[in-house]
């Protein structure tokens, strides 16, 4: 993995999102923050040098009416700039509203109803939701950032006697790993366990999100 990858600080991917890698690109994917390293890693892997990436903040993973907002904004600054822009978000509690903004702006974006569907892939999920709907799940980034994620936003750093009221009528956290890392799986354990959670790992690698990418060919 390269240096640009390995280098990226979680924090700022949360908090101020990236920068865009370059402006040498076809295609701009314009992603949420919490998908910095997989989407870099998938650029590396596939040597899909026609794109760039700019990532939002990924704190709007906790306050989805920003999420539409922002990228029409984001679309506006950039579209002169690239080919073709892509949304490398599903709907992420927006309710429809990133849909209709992709829509009228006329930009594609990745399908699904969150990240934890694409990458354990849309169709699998759609079958599986039912019998989990008492799972709580976590990716890569959100088992690196579940304190600012999880505990400090809902307020359990100061009174972790709310778990129960938040996490009562879940049973299980599942890991949706990403990579194969035995401290990132230690971590997400102890997540669980702080819950209260039975905990189940489940690789999924790259999911859905790699085919959504991989048809974004340059242009001659």
């Amino acid at each position: 993995m390269t240096d640009k990858i390995t280098q990226l600080n979680d924090a700022k991917l949360t908090e101020n999102g990236l920068s865009p890698t370059g402006e040498t690109g076809r295609v701009l994917l314009l992603a949420c923050g919490a998908l910095a390293r997989e989407i870099l890693a998938l650029i590396e892997i596939n040597s899909w040098s026609h794109m760039d990436l700019t990532c939002l903040p990924a704190i709007y993973h906790n306050h989805p009416e920003r999420i539409a907002p922002a990228i029409a904004e984001a679309v506006a600054k950039h579209r002169g700039s690239y080919e073709q822009i892509f949304v490398v978000y599903a709907d992420c509690g927006t309710g429809g509203a990133l849909a209709k903004t992709c829509k009228d702006l006329g930009v594609e974006m990745i399908p699904g109803p969150h990240c934890y569907s694409f990458f354990e892939g849309n169709d699998r999920f759609a079958k599986i939701a039912e019998e989990e709907f008492t799972a709580f799940y976590l990716t890569d980034f959100l088992v690196r950032q579940f304190d600012a994620f999880v505990i400090k936003p809902m307020g359990l750093d100061r009174h972790p006697e709310l778990k129960d009221m938040y996490f009562g009528n879940y049973e299980k956290l599942v890991y949706q790993a990403q990579t194969e890392d035995p401290t990132l799986t230690a971590k997400a354990q102890d997540c669980a366990e702080r819950l209260g959670l039975a905990f189940e790992r489940r690789f999924t690698g790259y999911g859905d999100l790699e085919t959504a990418l991989k048809p974004l060919k340059a242009r001659n």
